[in-house]
């Protein structure tokens, strides 16, 4: 699976991408304007053009939420509280430079 995600500034993007997701720099670049990350089994592609935030969310799980809640803010990501629902799952959303929704994710109990 790869999500596209439209970006108005492919260096900011780059460079907040890699920052939350901790990677060190694209793993494809297949063409001008176009970067690509694999997260996982899922691919993220970050392409320069006009940027439309819709309805979307990507959601990453994580081990810890609350950890990783703390190293978003301490990079300046305005990141929202963190929701547990009956004990089960515990998320927090955020958004990318271009208005992008994202959310992590921690399985607090099976």
């Amino acid at each position: 699976m790869t999500i596209g995600i439209a970006v108005t500034d492919l260096a900011v993007a780059r460079h907040w991408y890699e920052a939350v997701f901790e990677l060190a720099g694209p793993d494809l670049e297949p063409m001008d304007g176009v970067v690509e990350y694999r997260l996982g089994d899922c691919w993220l592609q970050l392409g320069e053009g006009a940027c439309t935030p819709g309805g979307w969310v990507l959601r990453v799980g994580v081990a810890d939420i609350w950890r990783e809640r703390t190293r978003l803010l301490g990079l300046g990501i305005d990141v929202d509280p963190v929701i547990e629902i009956d004990d089960v799952i515990a998320f927090c959303e955020f958004h990318d430079p271009d208005g992008n929704r994202l959310s992590l994710y921690t399985v607090v109990s099976a």
